[in-house]
């Protein structure tokens, strides 16, 4: 799949709930998990693939130099069992961190960006069970980043005013292009 770059509308589009987990949900999101480990991203909307809906998927699994933690039912998880995530409609409690960030729709930007150390999310599987677990460090970070697609709000709407102006000119060659 084509991830699209900052200026397409797709991704100021708040996504639709997904109501029913149907074949097109199901091969959207395994296209998407295909298309993030190609980019070798760690998250991927589905605005970022033009589609506004309340879908996003998650791997963190190989990433060995941020740690994260995740905790279902009061236990640790293992991510192996749960990764790639595949969430559809979550819903995020936070606090509060600074940290540097990047997107896949934004080509070689990279910036600190406040998020939470921590995260309680629900949301539904793909297999279509309820999940409630919390997660911290950069898995936590990664779902606050996604969750923002699905709501049209990108990471330079978080960055601090002076960032984003030294960003600006890089910025507006992106918009263009996209």
């Amino acid at each position: 799949m084509e991830i699209v770059k900052y200026g397409h509308p797709a991704l100021r589009t708040k996504g639709r709930r997904v109501e029913e987990i149907t074949e097109e949900i199901r091969s959207l999101a395994q296209a998407m998990i295909e298309t993030m480990h190609e980019a070798h991203g760690v998250g991927l909307a589905a605005q970022q693939v033009g589609h506004p809906l309340q879908l996003a998927v998650v791997d963190v699994l190989d990433v060995e130099d941020r740690p994260s933690t995740m905790t279902v039912d009061g236990k640790e998880a293992n991510f192996a069992d749960w990764m790639p995530m595949v969430l559809l409609n979550p819903e995020l409690e936070l606090g509060k961190e600074f940290g540097t960030e990047g997107c896949l729709s934004f080509p070689e930007v990279v910036a600190d960006i406040q998020r939470s150390v921590s995260v309680k999310a629900k949301g539904r599987l793909i297999d279509g069970r309820d999940v409630v677990f919390e997660a911290t460090g950069f898995l936590a970070r990664a779902l606050q980043h996604e969750v923002d697609h699905l709501q049209g709000i990108l990471f330079i709407d978080r960055m601090n005013s002076a960032t984003k102006a030294s960003l600006s000119g890089k910025l507006k060659r992106l918009q263009r292009e996209g």
